[in-house]
């Protein structure tokens, strides 16, 4: 490959990166071209982008991008697949379905999920549980929406309750 040809496809990997919060790295090779292919259809209906790196261009790509990936770069050994995406957890719940079904592949080599690194195949069953920022933030509203539910809900009962007691207090002065 000519060096401009790497510094092409170089851009490209870090403008993917650039637009993805999440992303996996995935060893995928011992994959047939039926498992792969069914691989490649489950992460585009997941919304998924699934693409096999150079793992030097890789490299080159995140030391071009702002922020601290070193913490990746050993896990950059052997063929790498990128699972990129926009929803932290899908790529960990595709794997374990597909591990499921082939205890060997694909496997997780590392993580960069919500600005954290996880590094091996032991963190995928946190990594298939974790909630996006989207979803912590629909939680904490809920929780903050609940006393005042409460609030309304006992202000208005009361209310009816107190219109209730003035009604039957005028009719018995009548």
């Amino acid at each position: 490959m000519r060096k401009e040809d790497k510094s092409k496809v170089i851009e490209q990997i870090a403008q993917t990166l650039a637009e993805y919060p999440n992303f996996y790295l995935v060893e995928t090779s011992g994959l047939n071209a039926e498992k792969t292919s069914a691989l490649r259809r489950a992460c585009a209906k997941e919304g998924i982008k699934l693409l096999v790196v150079k793992n030097t261009l890789l490299h080159k790509a995140l030391e071009s991008l702002d922020g601290d990936y070193s913490e990746l770069y050993p896990a950059l050994a052997g063929p790498t697949s990128l699972m990129c995406t926009q929803v932290a957890n899908a790529p960990a719940k595709l794997i374990k379905d597909f591990v499921k079904k082939d205890d060997t592949l694909p496997a997780l080599k590392a993580a960069y999920v919500e600005e954290t690194v996880y590094v091996g195949a032991e963190h995928l069953d946190t990594l298939a549980t974790i909630k996006s920022k989207n979803e912590l933030i629909a939680d904490v509203i809920a929780l903050l929406q609940s006393p005042a539910k409460n609030v309304v809900s006992a202000l208005t009962s009361g209310g009816s309750k107190l219109h209730g007691i003035l009604e039957t207090l005028s009719k018995k002065e009548a």
